[in-house]
This record gives structure tokens, sequence and C-alpha cells, in this order.
């Protein structure tokens, strides 16, 4: 085990959103950005997509070559993030919205957090990203002088084929009292173990149209809306809150 802390459930709320971050609340996967532009590159990127969503790999070991591809400092890594990565434009009036109606928004991501926070300063200003809640795997300095200049990811379940496994932020609201309303926002492979345990799963499309979460769903018959951006999401979250089901906002959104 990784030893990672895992937060504290919000007992007391009745709605819950958790989201991917990555191409979800991003408008694209820095992770994906990192590799095509200083990694192995795009075409076996995609490649190693498709073994993971075909089971011949797993997403811990594919994502670990990935990252291992970038050789570049973890500190440069977090400076051209900074300048590609932008937030999906309905994000900010979402997220203001469910801080204004106590509704708490969670970010799970098989990411590395330093580099989600770094982001996240610039788009959303210091203050208010050291108040925002990041559920992610971290990254180790592994050379002799400890200034990142290489470095490797740290999985928060690095038992699990996932590396970080991102229903087990899910499941234990499932178990408690007076349960909340369980929102969940994702787009590709690294969401595939969350999909079964929302009430409400939002599968982002991308530009082109794909979307790898989406396409597990339907193959596995998981009820799910399709999204384009954060602007759908509040309008149906409001709708949740406002008293309809989920059932019903899944069945008037196919």
């Amino acid at each position: 085990m990784s030893g990672l802390p895992q937060p504290e459930l919000h007992k007391g709320a009745k709605f819950v959103f958790l989201s991917d971050w990555d191409g979800t609340i991003t408008d694209q996967d820095s992770n994906d950005y990192l590799v095509d532009t200083l990694g192995f590159g795009a075409e076996q990127r995609k490649a190693d997509n498709v073994k993971v969503l075909t089971g011949e790999s797993n997403f811990r070991d594919m994502f670990r070559a990935m990252m291992q591809s970038v050789k570049v400092p973890y500190e440069e890594c977090k400076d051209v993030l900074r300048e590609n990565i932008e937030l999906d434009p309905g994000f900010h009036e979402f997220y203001t919205w469910c801080k204004e109606n106590g509704i708490p928004v969670i970010i799970v991501s098989s990411g590395m957090a330093p580099t989600i926070r770094a982001v996240l300063e610039k788009l959303m200003g210091v203050e208010e990203a050291s108040q925002m809640e990041v559920i992610a795997n971290d990254v180790e300095y592994t050379d002799p002088e400890g200034k990142g200049t290489t470095w490797d990811i740290v999985y928060r379940h690095p038992e699990s084929g996932f590396g970080h496994d991102k229903s087990q932020s899910i499941i234990p609201y499932r178990s408690i009292p007076s349960r909340p309303t369980l929102f969940f926002a994702g787009d590709g492979v690294s969401d595939l173990s969350a999909a079964r345990h929302a009430d409400l799963l939002f599968t982002k499309v991308k530009p082109d149209g794909n979307t790898e979460l989406a396409a597990f769903c339907e193959r596995e018959g998981i009820p799910h809306v399709k999204i384009r951006d954060f602007r759908k999401v509040l309008a149906l979250v409001k709708e949740v809150v406002g008293g309809k089901t989920t059932d019903q906002v899944i069945a008037e959104n196919q």
C-alpha cells in the first residue's frame, strides 16, 4: 500500500459531485499532453489505451510506462501544463454554484496531485485552489538531489490494476446513513472502476466525438448521460437538486 490518506467523507451532504480531472474538468488531458509532446507520442499512447479497454493490459502499468517516457524534470512538466491546459468552459460557473449550494465537488484523478494543483492555482487562483478537494496519486523525486530531475508516480492503490481505484472514493458514500445522491463525471479508461457506482454518471465527449468511457458504458449497459461541457452538467444537477430523480434525468437525456 502507498499509504496515501483518504479524505473524510462529507457525511452531512445531500449531494456529492465527484469528477475526473484530465479531459473532464480540463479542456484536454494533461498527462496525454505530456506524453504526446515530451514522451513516446500519441500513436503509442492511443494503442496502449485500446489494450486497457480490451483487458489486454491494465491502467496502472500502462500509465506508469507513459509517465516514464517523459524524460523532463517535474517542475518543467508543471510549467508546460500551466501554459497549455485550460478549464472546461462551464466548470467555473458549475463549481461556484455547487459551493454556494453546499454541494462538495471532489476531484478524483489518476494523475498526480502536485501537477493538478499547479494548474488549478493558475486557473482558479491560489486561494480557491487551496480549498478544492483533490484525491489523486502523488509523485516521488528519484534524483539524488531530490529536485525532480528524475521522478516517478506514487500510486494511491498500487495493488489495484487502476493504480488509483476511483471507485474507492465513491463506494464508502453508499453505505453511510442517509447517503447523498452521488454524481460522477469522467471521460476515459481511468474512470472505468467508478462508472458503476454513481447515481448519475456523466460521460464527457471529446471534440472529435470520441469518448472511451461512454463506449465502455454502452458495451456494459451502464446508464449514463453524455456531455460536451459542464454547462449541461450544471443544468442537470440543478434538476436533480430541484426534485427530479436521477433515473428521470438519465431517461430524458438519451
